[in-house]
């Protein structure tokens, strides 16, 4: 009897421990919709189920906009979402309220905070701020004040600018040119340009010599992985990695490898899984790659390590079974991963979710061309950007938190990277 009972106690506990796992997952996906179209759409994911595929509308009573194309938590009361050709950063609550939108800002692209200020990438020749209307060559950075949401400056970088991250106080925007076979007074851009995200000041220009630095980096401490298409013609596709440390230092800052690294995201122990998709306008065909990088044995070996050709599970097998892959992405708080399927660009896409360690949980439908992710912490947590991380002695004096942001409690995983935070 008492065996039985200890058996039953045991299940329990598993299924409750199952049961809380469950609700650690909250994503809100964006589709993109078609171009054009004004049809982006926002999904809520929880509990293994989709909430819904017009999330935005159900809270809002209208639509979100026309091609949504980045999103991120600045705080733990507010998004920032990039609708591009709507021309809109649009701000909501964490529960889908919208709270304000900025439209200053022209085909807007991708963006990054500091918690006090929004940067966005914008391909846009122009741009409204508080100072008057300003007017580029070229694209621009713009910075928006999270106070009055209004556009305090903007300062122009190279032609199509796209991913953008901060390290340090500066700002790291590639750029792509993206626009030089339509346009005739410019080729693929190739560089990578650093500004003080204080005074938006241009520092320094780092000219990678890879073309066309094309969608958003993602970032593990002073690491960025950054992408090139190539020019779809004769220059193949590629991708790399790039030391924001070490650019602040000299020139001698990546390593760039003959594989594009087209959709990634940052594990929690610092890596990045890729899902890159070459395409050539000559053979109009496209060519996948998947990959898990370590950022720092590439750079430490000069791309001779750090570069493994699989993903954990059945992620590999299951990507290749896709029609169009379109987006990868790792919860930071629970380790559950997360892609998506956009199919023929035109229907409905689909959404794949697996354990952290790769087994296929489920997959669901979703909307039109469904790409970019973010994770909700979950009930009873909070959400901390990316600080310094230090890899000084454990102290009692400090708190100890993950690069994601959580708050530890010893003991400590040995050889894990922490970022504190000393109790006054």
């Amino acid at each position: 009897m008492r065996k039985r009972i200890l058996i039953a106690a045991i299940a329990f506990i598993q299924c409750s421990v199952c049961c809380l796992a469950q609700k650690q997952e909250k994503i809100i996906l964006l589709n993109e919709g078609m171009w054009q179209a004004d049809n982006g759409r926002m999904t809520y994911f929880e509990d293994g189920a989709i909430v819904s595929n017009q999330w935005f509308r159900d809270k809002n009573g209208y639509k979100l906009g026309d091609t949504p194309n980045d999103i991120i938590q600045i705080n733990d009361n507010l998004i920032a979402i990039a609708i591009n050709w709507s021309n809109i950063i649009q701000f909501m609550k964490p529960d889908g309220t919208a709270v304000a939108a900025t439209e200053d800002v022209p085909n807007n692209r991708k963006l990054c905070t500091d918690g006090k200020y929004v940067y966005v990438t914008s391909y846009g020749h122009e741009c409204g701020t508080t100072k008057g209307t300003k007017y580029f060559t070229k694209g621009f950075v713009a910075k928006i004040d999270l106070s009055n949401y209004k556009v305090v400056e903007a300062t122009e970088v190279g032609y199509e600018p796209e991913g953008i991250a901060l390290y340090k106080g500066h700002l790291f925007v590639a750029n792509t040119g993206g626009y030089a076979q339509q346009e005739t007074d410019h080729d693929f851009e190739t560089t990578v340009s650093i500004l003080s995200a204080e005074t938006m000041q241009v520092e320094k220009t780092i000219d990678t010599h890879v073309p066309n630095l094309f969608g958003k980096m993602s970032q593990s401490e002073q690491y960025l992985l950054i992408n090139s298409p190539g020019d779809y013609y004769e220059q193949p596709a590629a991708g790399m990695v790039f030391d924001c440390e070490k650019a602040l230092k000299g020139d001698d800052c990546f390593v760039k490898f003959d594989i594009p690294v087209t959709y990634s995201c940052t594990t929690r122990d610092g890596k990045f899984f890729s899902v890159g998709s070459e395409f050539s306008y000559t053979t109009g065909q496209y060519e996948f790659y998947q990959m898990t990088i370590d950022p720092r044995k590439v750079i430490e070996s000069k791309g001779e390590e750090g570069m493994d050709p699989t993903l954990p599970g059945t992620l590999k097998k299951d990507f290749e079974g896709m029609g169009q892959p379109y987006g990868i992405y790792v919860n930071p708080y629970t380790g559950y991963i997360y892609g998506t399927d956009a199919a023929s660009f035109e229907s409905m896409g689909y959404l794949y979710q697996w354990s952290p360690e790769g087994t296929l949980l489920g997959k669901h439908k979703v909307y039109v061309n469904p790409g970019h992710f973010l994770a909700l912490p979950p009930d009873g947590q909070h959400y901390s950007s990316l600080c310094i991380v230090r890899s000084t002695p454990l102290s009692v004096h400090n708190y100890y938190y993950d690069l994601q942001g959580r708050r530890l409690t010893p003991p400590f995983r040995k050889g894990q990277m922490y970022k504190t935070s000393t109790t006054k």
